[in-house]
């Protein structure tokens, strides 16, 4: 699937470990017809399914992303993501380096997290499709976060590099995602301002209605 920086508007997030009431499957499916952009496959920590178990519910959220067209993305784990053909994967600083698996996952959609300004100069973006900038704030969905960077982080890094699409990444809610708009973003990655929403449709349309009002 051909990358198109649209995906980035409402990129949802979520594994089974970020599922409090209900299942992942009922609102990711929720969430799709909420309008969603874009969805990542991110099963991290002790309760994180693993083996057939993941590959089996990888298989199921592609099929569900896909009856909406709305991409379906593997967090991290490269050879998962070839095996199930994923649109894409995302990986992290720490994990594959990009260089040694890209030309497996020709035409698929690549992205990077990127932290910091040292991180951006030490990564070779020639075959990212996206940077995940963040934590623009505080957030209890990653153990490991870093400290956050605020909106400057992303105003900073869209002066550092005009053109690459950024998607903003931590503690974003309907709140605040005004102003990382206006300091740059493409969009907005989150997990539990939807997994713990009261009203999936209500959360995602205002994320929505803030991008489209914006570009105008």
């Amino acid at each position: 699937m051909k990358f198109n920086r649209e995906f980035l508007k409402v990129y949802f997030i979520a594994g089974t470990q970020d599922i409090k009431k209900g299942t992942l499957e009922d609102i990711l499916e929720e969430a799709l017809k909420s309008g969603i952009t874009m969805y990542q496959f991110r099963e991290k920590g002790p309760s994180a399914l693993t083996g057939e178990a993941k590959k089996e519910k990888a298989i199921q959220l592609k099929a569900l992303c896909h009856q909406y067209n709305v991409p379906f993305i593997v967090n991290d784990d490269v050879s998962l993501a070839i095996e199930i053909d994923a649109d894409g994967v995302h990986v992290g600083q720490d994990d594959l380096k990009v260089e040694q698996f890209y030309s497996k996952l020709a035409n698929k959609i690549i992205g990077l997290s990127v932290g910091s300004f040292e991180e951006y100069d030490q990564s070779d973006l020639t075959h990212v499709d996206y940077i995940g900038v963040g934590p623009v704030y505080a957030t209890s969905s990653k153990d490991d976060a870093k400290t956050p960077g605020g909106v400057a982080l992303i105003r900073r890094m869209r002066e550092y590099d005009p053109e690459i699409p950024i998607v903003a990444i931590g503690g974003i809610t309907e709140e605040n995602v005004t102003s990382i708009i206006k300091n740059g973003a493409d969009g907005i990655a989150t997990i539990s301002s939807i997994t713990h929403s009261q009203n999936i449709e209500d959360s995602v349309s205002r994320y929505l209605e803030n991008f489209n009002s914006y570009h105008k």
